[in-house]
């Protein structure tokens, strides 16, 4: 059953903090929320873990995953990011929006898209993830949490742990966060392409 973490949004208690991030090192499955809504994240080094998730979600392998960062120093080393693309990726960071981009050594390759060799990756404006993965120390390897059949991501924590609580390790309720995924934009070439939008500002990238 599942551990039920109820941080505060503004001030995060780090004892809770520890014990979410434990289950992560430890190869848990924790749901955390996000900027833009809730997600499902894990050990970028654990293959079963990542594998959980899959099922829960019930997503092959072209399924993009996205590396939530802490910052955008943190993504830089977990992508290729020439002058351009760091621009861009300043100018709407942090905030909600996934980025696709070519990924660099340091992504295991089980993680990337199978014929691309890219990752999502995002920076979250939104306390208690930001301070679980300064608690971390290492980016999140996650996905958005929208069950299969659904068209909308789970918004309210008490009704994730009915469904979830024998599925993942930990909840962190963090307030209610939205139900709006990520703005998600393709950096791989020389003109952004979006992807998805959500909750995210297209404008910024001239989308109209």
């Amino acid at each position: 059953m599942a551990q039920f973490f109820s941080i505060h949004p503004d001030n995060p208690q780090q004892r809770l903090l520890r014990e979410a991030v434990k289950i992560v090192q430890q190869g848990g499955v924790i749901v955390y929320p996000t900027d833009s809504c809730y997600a499902l994240g894990c050990h970028l080094g654990d293959k079963q873990a990542m594998e959980r998730i899959m099922a829960i979600r019930q997503l092959d392998l072209r399924h993009h995953f996205t590396l939530v960062c802490r910052d955008l120093s943190e993504l830089g080393s977990y992508a290729k990011v020439d002058n351009v693309q760091f621009r861009q990726l300043k100018a709407a960071l942090p905030g909600p929006y996934t980025f696709i981009l070519q990924a660099s050594k340091e992504v295991p390759r089980r993680t990337l898209h199978p014929k691309r060799a890219t990752i999502g990756l995002r920076v979250p404006e939104h306390t208690v993830a930001q301070a679980l993965l300064a608690e971390l120390g290492e980016p999140l390897l996650s996905c958005t949490l929208l069950l299969p059949g659904e068209t909308m991501p789970m918004a309210d924590a008490w009704e994730i742990r009915e469904q979830l609580e024998h599925q993942v390790d930990a909840i962190i309720e963090g307030g209610y966060c939205g139900i709006d995924p990520t703005t998600v934009i393709d950096l791989t070439d020389d003109v952004p392409v979006l992807i998805r939008q959500g909750a995210g500002d297209t404008s910024l990238f001239g989308f109209a």
